[in-house]
């Protein structure tokens, strides 16, 4: 019995201590600034992306810059990143190349966050609180790698590290997926938990640093 708890911890540690589970009704809670705290997505289906779409909710009352999501591949940096520049100011960024949306701040809100990008065409979709923001064009022919590390709570710096404590995000994240397509506009607001590469009903997720499970407060 001590040799199959002694493997059984090991097998743990070895691990990573990965966790699978249905996040529906609860969110990452980041209770204080660091540059060790972040939470690890593992992708359902690893791929090249050539078109995508990205939603996610989350509430911050920081007033600095702070990353909302991390995709990075060893070969590039900033593969694909959602990062509040300052309140009222989304950067997304594809291959390292970004462009700027402006939305009007909302301080004591929860933000609900779609955004897609298509490879033929290169435009990028934002769409904040199920309105859409704007289209620009972004990265057209490019494809984005697939062997990444995905990284909510930190901006990466390098593959999976390297992270500032002035760009960490300190509040409450939940509702993250992503999707392999485009998602139709008309569809946007009702399909952004059920994504096909990240899935919040069956999230696969290791947790490092500070990082607390709780309910959700907002839908």
């Amino acid at each position: 019995m001590q040799k199959l708890v002694v493997g059984a911890l090991l097998l743990s540690v070895l691990s990573g201590c990965i966790s699978e589970s249905d996040m529906g009704e609860k969110v990452f809670l980041f209770p204080q600034e660091s540059d060790t705290a972040y939470v690890s997505l593992i992708p359902q289906v690893k791929k090249p992306l050539q078109n995508f779409t990205l939603c996610l909710k989350a509430f911050s009352d920081l007033t600095r810059g702070y990353s909302l999501f991390s995709y990075n591949t060893r070969t590039q940096d900033n593969e694909v990143l959602l990062f509040l520049e300052k309140v009222g100011e989304y950067g997304f960024y594809v291959g390292n190349k970004g462009v700027i949306f402006k939305v009007p701040p909302k301080p004591h809100d929860p933000a609900h966050i779609c955004v897609s990008w298509e490879s033929a065409s290169g435009i990028v979709e934002f769409w904040i609180d199920d309105k859409p923001v704007g289209r620009k064009g972004l990265r057209k022919d490019y494809t984005v790698g697939a062997e990444a590390k995905i990284i909510l709570g930190q901006e990466q710096d390098s593959f999976g590290g390297h992270f500032d404590a002035r760009q960490s995000f300190v509040g409450e994240i939940w509702d993250v997926s992503l999707w392999d397509y485009v998602v139709p506009l008309e569809k946007m607001s009702d399909r952004c938990e059920r994504g096909n590469i990240i899935n919040w009903q069956k999230l696969t997720y290791e947790k490092s640093g500070y990082v607390v499970i709780k309910p959700k407060m907002w839908d």
